[in-house]
């Protein structure tokens, strides 16, 4: 077989397709790299190691680049090889063609297979476009989730809301302030909520901010309330900027269950507690009363 040939047919066969059939051409686009990736396998004699493709690669992307022009480039090649070695394992068959190819091409560069997976469910769960996903990559969002959190996600175990709170929870600060106060954080939380409620994990809308609630004669004000649709309940927040203390658990406590008395329904699952803090206190959440309550740090990004 002249496997040149092969592949050159592969990407004239999907020009010509994106042209005429638009309405799939995202699923024939990734069967023609697949075929490409394994045709290009085949032709160093199946080896699936990366160091036995490169010549090949090298040579087949100069005169695929001096046939058909742009495009064909080695790191190109080298994606489709990844893409059809990766397919081939079947953990991406059921989900490949719900990708586009730019996207795939972040996540095949990843190298790591739970990190793979957990970007992958991410892409498709929330239609990332390849602008968010190098965002959430750039992050370290992966690395930032609780290691209790990871092997959930490897075992298929179930998991809760607080399972996908980022830590540390990154708080951007673009005017670069230098003394952060507590009415400050929650200015610069205000200034970019999608971004704060993205590190909370998925699901969670914005209600109000120093929300008013009267306890006895006195009003409080909680710093942050939410809800989440996934979850089917309220999440109270709490900032603090300095480490935790035991009193911020008791605080928060008395919020959740005003919301709990006050303003749940029968239908809604038991407020949820979080304290944002600079510091964590690990042993003062172990010993807390309600293990709905739980923290995490902050850095000012």
């Amino acid at each position: 077989m002249n496997y040149y040939n092969e592949i050159k047919k592969e990407f004239i066969n999907n020009e010509v397709y994106k042209k005429v059939k638009d309405y799939s051409k995202n699923r024939h686009e990734l069967q023609s790299y697949y075929n490409v990736g394994k045709l290009l396998v085949e032709a160093q004699g199946g080896k699936t190691k990366a160091k036995y493709g490169n010549k090949l690669i090298k040579e087949y992307s100069k005169k695929l680049t001096n046939d058909l022009g742009k495009g064909y480039s080695e790191r190109n090649l080298r994606n489709m090889r990844k893409f059809y070695l990766f397919l081939k394992k079947e953990i991406w068959q059921p989900v490949a063609a719900k990708l586009s190819w730019s996207n795939i091409c972040i996540i095949l560069s990843l190298n790591n297979t739970d990190k793979t997976n957990y970007y992958l469910n991410v892409c498709i769960n929330q239609n990332l476009s390849k602008r968010d996903l190098q965002k959430r990559v750039k992050s370290k969002e992966y690395e930032r989730l609780p290691k209790s959190t990871k092997d959930k996600l490897i075992n298929n175990e179930q998991t809760k809301i607080e399972d996908f709170v980022k830590d540390p929870i990154i708080i951007k600060n673009k005017y670069n302030y230098k003394n952060i106060s507590e009415k400050l954080l929650q200015q610069l939380i205000l200034e970019d909520i999608p971004s704060f409620l993205e590190e909370l994990g998925t699901g969670f809308t914005f209600i109000k901010n120093e929300y008013k609630i009267k306890l006895g004669n006195r009003y409080n004000y909680i710093d942050l309330l939410l809800f989440n649709y996934i979850y089917n309940c309220f999440i109270v927040i709490e900032l603090k900027v300095t480490e935790l203390k035991s009193e911020h658990v008791g605080q928060i406590e008395k919020y959740m269950n005003y919301i709990d008395k006050n303003i749940k329904t029968i239908y809604q699952d038991k407020t949820i507690g979080i304290i944002i803090c600079k510091k964590n206190n690990k042993l003062v959440i172990e010993y807390a009363s309600d293990d709905r309550v739980f923290s995490k740090e902050y850095v000012i990004y």
